[in-house]
């Protein structure tokens, strides 16, 4: 997050038997471009001066691998959601 006013970054965890485990992180930062929505989990795609880019692509990559996904939207008021889900073993571990 870049510097706000008031910077809060919100960490929600939900078990569903359906998807299994859904993690959603909202912050309230200055939000991704609709632009940059599509592109945002691309390998080397940043929008820092000095990003690399792989980290969320990373991120993408072992969600995956896990036959999980993940998502981002905007927030309610500003910033983004990240959302994520990872199917669990049916035993709650």
């Amino acid at each position: 997050m870049r510097p706000v006013q008031e910077r809060v970054l919100s960490i929600r965890t939900t078990l569903n038997e359906h998807d299994g485990v859904h993690v959603s992180i909202a912050d309230t930062g200055v939000g991704i471009a609709p632009s940059d929505v599509d592109q945002i989990f691309k390998p080397l795609f940043t929008t820092k001066e000095d990003g690399m880019g792989m980290g969320l692509s990373i991120c993408h990559s072992i969600i995956e691998g896990h036959n999980g996904r993940i998502w981002v939207s905007a927030g309610e008021e500003r910033g983004s959601v990240f959302q994520l889900v990872l199917p669990t073993n049916g035993r709650g571990t």
